[in-house]
């Protein structure tokens, strides 16, 4: 006897492929939970950052998520750039490019917080708040990239 578990057993999960509209959106979602936990742990535990609620650490973490991806978006173009070029001068300023670009990102990612949501978000401490910033964003990468390297251990 057989037995098509989506007709014969409906509370069988099943583990079809799936595609990428469905990959993308749980690669995102999954960004966004991270960034949510990573802020509110530094909300609750260290004293240079602060959310009003969780609410708007919630609309925080998406804003985050956008801002960051459109940084990694204009870093690769940068990059692109100066690597179809030839020559250590186009090298050097690969490399120059994509550091400005990520470190004034921090800066822009930070007034874009502070215009969106004024005195509900805020970063304090050495260089108003932009050391604060930083390590908040190295965290949440640092816990991307341990989740999406034990996600690809797991195939």
């Amino acid at each position: 006897m057989t037995y098509d578990l989506k007709e014969d057993i409906p509370e069988v999960a099943l583990a079809a492929t799936p595609n990428n509209r469905q990959q993308l959106f749980m690669r995102y979602f999954t960004a966004v939970l991270i960034d949510l936990v990573v802020l509110n742990l530094f909300s609750d535990y260290w004293e240079h950052v602060y959310f009003e609620s969780f609410t708007v650490s919630l609309l925080a973490a998406v804003v985050l998520q956008i801002l960051l991806q459109a940084t990694l978006a204009i870093e690769h173009r940068v990059g692109l750039y100066f690597k179809n070029k030839s020559g250590n001068a186009a090298k050097v300023m690969r490399v120059f490019s994509a550091w400005l670009v990520l470190f004034s990102s921090k800066f822009i990612i930070l007034y874009a917080l502070n215009f969106l949501f004024g005195d509900s978000v805020m970063f304090t401490g050495p260089l108003h708040g932009v050391v604060a910033f930083i390590a908040v964003v190295v965290v949440i990468l640092a816990a991307e990239e341990l989740v999406a390297r034990t996600y690809r251990a797991l195939a």
